[in-house]
């Protein structure tokens, strides 16, 4: 199946879709204000040290501490040696050279590593080890070995550093190897030498742009297009295949089209869907997807699907459909952690192979690291899908500052009643002359209307005069009590 890459281009964001078919399935969202700094490398500062933890946080110039674990730190492990306590290798104060291993998320701040790997179009540098590794992908025995012998030969034996192969490698050329090996190398001269004597938190080398990395790393031999809708950002990226990737740069072109590229191939469209929590299935039935701090969980429904022949039947259909459409809401939204997916009860077990078998078919397609584990004795399908950046949810949207996330909030009779015990508690407490409620309007007329007389009875009782004021501005769970 062939796809095309749209890339969208403003001073302010970076977007690349992934289509196939005319369908959306993958979505990359990069802003220049918070450009994700996985591959990153710092000169950074030890904070704390966390003996009970086997961790420390590292300042390396960030809103919040990163954090190392004691088995990240490459200099005590390596070479055979025995691991040492955490408190033994590192101290306060103390200047380290780190890499970040996965973005901050949520309240957690970015994870960090000692051990230094620069990523390449077919080559992962690793300044500091001597070794050659290949990755699994490449499964051919032979094909490894003479992999590793022929960059064994372009590698020389003078300088330090290993090198993982990727897999866009196994097709690759001496000469091609050959500049990556030169383009990486140069790339370590060039931190090593910007670390001397660096006082930190200091930046020593960022990650490519989204568009670059599109082409180091989404491209691959199914790729008919790659759209870029920017003419200077044309440019940078042709100019950038043509030095590293040339194989790529016959599929890079410039849209000059006065529709907005993302328009016309439907994008924006699909990126409002792929916000909604409910998505609409073919059939009339439709999913709920609801995503937490803790798990995200799918719920399908039959909804105002009746077309089949028997109850069993649409409900069978409705999950091979779901099957599909999970699959790819879980790449467009970019879903990770633990996933819950709850079918419609089945009541043969053929039925829940083949919807399983569906399933896993159409994850075949996504490159992230899953597993899939088949029906509990609650009939919900398990599954892990590796974190590596923020969700598209979380990357575009913010909690309701209403709700803050909970979806709902309390009901204006509830919020009466805590008004009106909250008076009851500042009366005991201060003897003020008057208390003014502000209020949310509807809250105030509630009190006006059903609950007035729960008020006078209320006022008698403290002997104050109690004074209501609505305020446009306040939300329905927002109140002040003033004491005048």
């Amino acid at each position: 199946m062939t796809e095309d890459f749209l890339i969208n281009f403003t001073p302010q964001e970076t977007r690349a879709a992934l289509m196939q078919q005319g369908v959306v399935q993958e979505l990359h969202v990069e802003r220049t204000a918070s450009r994700g700094i996985v591959g990153n490398v710092y000169q950074g500062k030890v904070v704390r040290v966390l003996p009970g933890m086997q961790s420390a946080f590292i300042d390396i110039g960030l809103e919040r501490t990163a954090f190392l674990h004691v088995a990240d730190i490459w200099s005590d492990r390596h070479n055979g040696e025995h691991a040492r306590p955490i408190e033994k290798i590192l101290t306060e104060g103390q200047s380290l050279m780190v890499q970040v291993l996965k973005d901050p998320i949520g309240t957690k701040g970015a994870r960090l590593s000692t051990q230094i790997s620069i990523a390449g179009r077919l080559l992962v540098y690793l300044p500091q080890e001597k070794h050659i590794g290949i990755s699994q992908r490449i499964e051919d025995e032979a094909g490894r070995e003479a992999l590793r012998e022929r960059l064994t030969r372009l590698m020389g034996e003078s300088e330090a550093g290993g090198f993982i192969v990727r897999t866009m490698a196994e097709q690759a050329s001496d000469a091609e190897l050959a500049t990556d090996i030169a383009y990486l190398r140069k790339l370590w001269q060039e931190i090593m030498s910007r670390a001397a004597g660096a006082k930190p938190p200091l930046v020593l080398y960022q990650d490519l742009t989204l568009g670059q990395r599109v082409l180091r790393d989404l491209v691959t031999d199914s790729t008919s297009r790659i759209i870029v809708d920017s003419r200077e950002n044309y440019l940078k990226l042709t100019a950038f295949a043509k030095e590293y990737m040339p194989r790529v740069l016959p599929l890079i072109t410039h849209y000059t089209g006065e529709r907005p590229l993302f328009d016309l191939h439907n994008v924006e469209d699909e990126i409002q869907k792929a916000l909604a929590r409910r998505v609409e299935l073919k059939s009339g039935g439709y999913l709920i997807i609801d995503q937490t701090e803790a798990m995200t969980t799918i719920d399908v429904n039959t909804g105002g699907f009746v077309g089949a022949r028997s109850f069993d039947d649409t409900i069978f259909k409705t999950n091979l459909e779901a099957a599909q459409t999970i699959a790819r809401q879980l790449r467009l939204r970019n879903l990770g952690g633990i996933i819950i997916i709850d079918f419609i009860d089945m009541e043969t077990p053929e039925h829940r192979e083949a919807v399983l078998a569906e399933f896993r078919r159409s994850l075949e397609r996504d490159h992230t690291k899953m597993t899939v584990n088949g029906f509990t004795a609650l009939g919900l399908v398990e599954m892990t899908r590796k974190r590596t950046r923020e969700s598209l949810a979380h990357t575009l949207c913010e909690p309701c500052p209403t709700c803050e996330g909970r979806g709902e909030v309390r009901t204006a009779r509830t919020v009466c009643y805590e008004i009106l015990r909250e008076l009851l508690r500042e009366a005991r407490q201060y003897n003020a002359r008057e208390f003014r409620v502000l209020a949310a309007p509807n809250v105030i007329d509630l009190f006006l209307d059903e609950e007035s007389q729960s008020l006078a009875m209320l006022s008698d009782f403290i002997d104050k005069t109690i004074s209501l004021h609505p305020e446009a501005s306040y939300t329905q769970e927002q109140y002040d009590i003033v004491l005048l």
